[in-house]
């Protein structure tokens, strides 16, 4: 197993390189952020300064446009359409759809889940027998509300991006995920891994979990129970 820290990247084009990552202390308490753009791709370019996504010129502009398009449309929070589509997105009577998660009897079926009560939303799960029936109990494996709020730009809220599982075969037990949350819903994403059994991240300084905490357009999934295949814009 690499050193501390250690990571090999070959890189491939020009901008996108897959990385293999080893699980090791603090491998990615560094996180990954993507390079910023060359002079010779944003010079004679009139708008480059919206770049900047979170400076205050850009900010400004955006709410200017916002005022100057809510003046000539209205509202829509004011309209019958969007207290419509609210109420159906948050009722409690939509089907919960779920995916299986481990073999035979000790699989569990698992839900993202969104309502009035939980805005940011909670991922949760059950037992086949349990969906089954017109009320399924339903056991909180995530609350997203519940999580420190995002420190990254303006960004006060999580919105989840998707899990993927460490799968070592149809014989063995599923008890690690990559859990893929978003600050504020941009496209970025940042990652931590979880124990599905304990229901809690596993820390990357205490216990070499893997996590990728600078929010980016990253793919990642496992490669082994010790590593993890990257790719991010280098």
């Amino acid at each position: 197993m690499a050193s501390s820290g250690s990571a090999i990247r070959k890189a491939i084009g020009r901008t996108l390189a897959p990385a293999l990552l080893l699980r090791s202390a603090n491998a990615f308490s560094a996180g990954m952020a993507p390079p910023a753009a060359s002079p010779a791709a944003t010079a004679g370019d009139p708008h480059v300064w919206l770049e900047d996504v979170l400076g205050e010129k850009p900010l400004a502009w955006v709410d200017e446009v916002n005022r100057k398009c809510i003046d000539y449309v209205g509202d829509p929070k004011a309209t019958g359409t969007y207290r419509r589509i609210k109420s159906v997105l948050d009722s409690k009577d939509k089907i919960p759809h779920a995916f299986r998660i481990g073999n035979g009897d000790g699989s569990r079926y698992y839900n993202f889940w969104q309502d009035a009560d939980h805005v940011q939303g909670i991922w949760r799960r059950t037992s086949l027998e349990s969906y089954k029936t017109k009320e399924p109990e339903w056991t909180t494996v995530l609350d997203l509300d519940a999580l420190p709020p995002p420190t990254t730009g303006t960004a006060k809220t999580w919105v989840w991006h998707g899990s993927t599982l460490l799968d070592e075969g149809p014989d063995k037990p599923v008890d690690r995920a990559l859990i893929r949350l978003s600050p504020g819903g941009s496209d970025a994403d940042t990652c931590r891994e979880f124990d599905l059994n304990e229901e809690r991240f596993v820390d990357p300084v205490t216990e070499d979990g893997f996590a990728l905490p600078e929010p980016a357009k990253t793919r990642i999934s496992y490669r082994s129970r010790d590593e993890v295949l990257v790719g991010t814009d280098f």
